[in-house]
């Protein structure tokens, strides 16, 4: 069960000149703003990477405006993020265990990212909504692969439930508010 003190998500590479171009762009950014927003409630972390910043783009006004000034997407090369040695430093020094994935896209930086992720360890758990592609079928085999290297596939909802565990409080009254 996922857990707020060892939880982090990682947002990879939603930005503009790819996002736009996603399979079913519309729901990605609305579940994509759903989970941030809910991991905001929860305090719970995150780390932003933009691939190649400078000829893709910053990542879309829907998810930067959300970030606010303290979490600044980390450029990298790499398909998987794992390979940027500022992504590591900042993996490394937030020492959770459970890594939530979101991002685009699935047969590629989301795929390498979670391959790496979980060969080092870490457990993963891919927000299957907050995942897309250019095509339907990749969206599709990105996921299944991942899933074959033992990433656990999610929703939205229920990672933010299952974050929460009880009913009751403040907390919870935001998050059912988010998800409706």
């Amino acid at each position: 069960m996922l857990t707020i003190k060892d939880s982090l998500l990682i947002v990879i590479d939603i930005q503009e000149s790819l996002a736009r171009l996603m399979h079913g762009k519309d729901a990605l950014f609305k579940n994509l703003q759903k989970v941030i927003n809910g991991f905001k409630i929860l305090d719970v972390p995150m780390i932003v990477t933009e691939q190649a910043p400078d000829k893709l783009g910053a990542t879309i006004p829907e998810i930067s405006s959300l970030l606010g000034s303290v979490i600044r997407p980390i450029p990298k090369l790499s398909f998987s993020c794992c390979g940027e040695d500022r992504f590591m430093r900042e993996l490394d020094a937030m020492k959770r265990k459970q890594i939530l994935v979101v991002g685009i896209e699935s047969q590629v930086c989301v795929y390498q990212t979670t391959v790496d992720l979980i060969h080092m360890g870490y457990e993963v758990h891919m927000v299957t909504d907050c995942i897309s592609s250019r095509t339907e079928e990749n969206r599709a085999l990105g996921i299944e692969r991942m899933k074959d290297e033992g990433a656990k596939p999610t929703s939205t909802e229920m990672a933010l439930f299952e974050l929460l565990k009880i009913a009751g409080d403040d907390r919870f009254r935001k998050i059912s508010r988010l998800v409706k």
